[in-house]
């Protein structure tokens, strides 16, 4: 599939919302706009407080995030509004997250805030106080076919920032009305932008963490399911190795903390949530040439007939991999060109042509799960 996206998106007409996270790419996002001449908005969602003993200062979530957004705002001479979504992010993503591993899936919950609260909710909610567009501080890129004008989503210039990976659940209904002012900048011209425009939020360090979790993730887990359920350790031919704590504290790729031992390593190479066991193997049995994808969403096309190429990137941090994507009932089978190493159920897939994020779904099953 051949998507061309040449022609750059339109500029909109009305006001434009900015989402406010607190750090600096979005306070230069709005910087951008207003620069540009658009009547700008700041909104800041609170999504979520951590407890006082695990707070995490000048971070997501952490009590300085409304005070940074709220200065950049009075910087750029733009309103501020603050929207309470603390009940739809706990039922949408923190009930998600936990969810998901107790069925032995590793969850990505920033790909689930960006579908159900930073572009459907807080679309919806910016519209109420009279905005046509909401932009934010993402690496990424809308732009317009030039043959049928239709909206696709690409990657920025930037390709070591882009987070297009953790947009491929937005609807094509919603891209007419998204704004990335970062598409053209990497990183560092981001933070010289902030400091000349006066930003406090110019040297504010990333956030590297998940935003409502404290640096021990099983901690976190603890906390919200009290006791584990105990189990075992096993080999692909189903050989007792030793005991588990419970599915929730591993993840397929996991080397560290297993406390079993033997003439290799051993990996977490697949989680049994009906048996309720830890498969352990070789560094060697984590690859893997195939996997099943749910949920597809296709962003930046309508829904193929049938199968089609695409280079697939199974985590944000994967390269991609050309790979043939063939329709399976509800499901889309991913054949690889070259094995992957671990494929995830529970993480995203991505679908790329050339820069065109075509969509993207949620891993399933891989393997022999996968035929």
């Amino acid at each position: 599939m051949m998507v061309t996206h040449n022609a750059p998106a339109p500029a909109p007409g009305g006001r434009i919302a900015v989402a406010m996270s607190g750090g600096v790419d979005s306070s230069v996002a709005a910087a951008l706009l207003v620069s540009q001449g658009h009547d700008v908005v700041g909104v800041h969602l609170k999504l979520h407080e951590l407890p006082a003993a695990q707070r995490r200062d000048r971070s997501c979530c952490s009590l300085d995030d409304a005070l940074d957004a709220r200065q950049a705002c009075a910087r750029l001479g733009i309103p501020f509004y603050v929207l309470d979504a603390r009940e739809a992010f706990a039922r949408n993503v923190i009930d998600y997250f936990v969810g998901d591993y107790v069925q032995g899936r590793t969850p990505n919950p920033c790909v689930m805030c960006n579908k159900t609260i930073k572009s459907a909710l807080l679309l919806e909610k910016v519209r109420a106080i009279g905005c046509t567009a909401l932009a934010t501080g993402h690496y990424a890129r809308v732009t317009r076919r030039e043959d049928d004008g239709r909206y696709v989503l690409a990657r920025p210039a930037d390709r070591r920032k882009d987070q297009t990976y953790f947009l491929f659940a937005t609807s094509r209904e919603e891209l007419p009305h998204l704004r990335f002012p970062l598409a053209e900048f990497d990183k560092p011209a981001a933070r010289a932008l902030a400091q000349t425009h006066g930003l406090l939020t110019w040297n504010k360090p990333d956030s590297q963490e998940v935003c409502f979790v404290p640096a021990d993730y099983r901690a976190f887990l603890r906390e919200r399911l009290g006791a584990a359920r105990p189990g075992a350790f096993v080999d692909r031919a189903g050989r007792e190795l030793g005991r588990h704590e419970g599915l929730p504290f591993y993840t397929v790729g996991q080397r560290r903390g297993l406390g079993v031992s033997g003439a290799r390593p051993y990996y977490v190479v697949a989680l049994d949530a009906v048996r309720n066991q830890v498969v352990l193997g070789s560094e060697a049995e984590l690859f893997g040439d195939r996997l099943r994808v749910a949920q597809v969403n296709w962003v930046s096309c309508d829904d193929p007939p049938g199968p089609l190429r695409a280079t697939v990137k199974v985590r944000y941090a994967h390269a991609g991999t050309p790979a043939t994507l063939t329709p399976r009932g509800d499901t889309w089978l991913v054949r690889f060109d070259a094995p992957v190493r671990a494929i995830t159920p529970g993480q995203a897939a991505a679908f790329y042509d050339g820069d065109v994020l075509l969509g993207g779904g949620w891993i399933v099953g891989d393997g022999p799960e996968a035929p």
